[in-house]
C-alpha cells in the first residue's frame, strides 16, 4: 500500500511541475521575455518578441516578421513568413518554467509550445 501512496505522490509532483500557469498581463508576459527568444527546434524557429510591439526571427530557414499588442488578457499577433501571411490571432499564453505554451483563438483552438532561450 505504502508503494502505490508513494507512485501516487511521485506522478501527482510530477505532472505539478510541469503544469502551465496563465500569463494574463502585459507586464508578466514582457518580462518573461526580456532578452530571450521563444524557440522551437523542430522547425528551427526563433522569434524575439520585443516590447515594443515588433515581431522578429526566422523559421526553416525564412524571415519571420510581425506585429503584436496585448489585448484583453491575450497575445494578438500578426506575422508574414518570408511572403505568406499568418493571419490575426488572439492567444492564450501559459509559462511552466521556461516553456511558454500560445494557444490560439483565445485558448480554444491549437496550441505550441515554445521554449526560452
Amino acid at each position: 500500500m505504502k508503494y502505490l501512496f508513494l507512485a501516487a505522490a511521485l506522478t501527482l509532483s510530477a505532472n505539478m511541475a510541469h503544469a502551465f500557469e496563465r500569463v494574463d498581463d502585459e507586464t508578466s508576459f514582457n518580462t518573461l521575455l526580456e532578452g530571450k527568444q521563444l524557440r522551437m527546434g523542430l522547425y528551427g524557429l526563433s522569434l524575439s518578441v520585443m516590447p515594443d510591439g515588433q515581431i522578429s526571427g526566422r523559421a526553416v530557414g525564412y524571415d519571420v516578421t510581425g506585429t503584436w499588442a496585448w489585448q484583453d488578457g491575450y497575445f494578438c499577433r500578426q506575422m508574414d513568413w518570408s511572403g505568406t501571411e499568418i493571419p490575426y490571432n488572439c492567444q492564450l499564453v501559459e509559462v511552466s518554467g521556461s516553456r511558454l505554451r500560445f494557444t490560439t483563438d483565445r485558448g480554444a483552438g491549437d496550441d505550441a509550445v515554445f521554449n526560452l532561450r
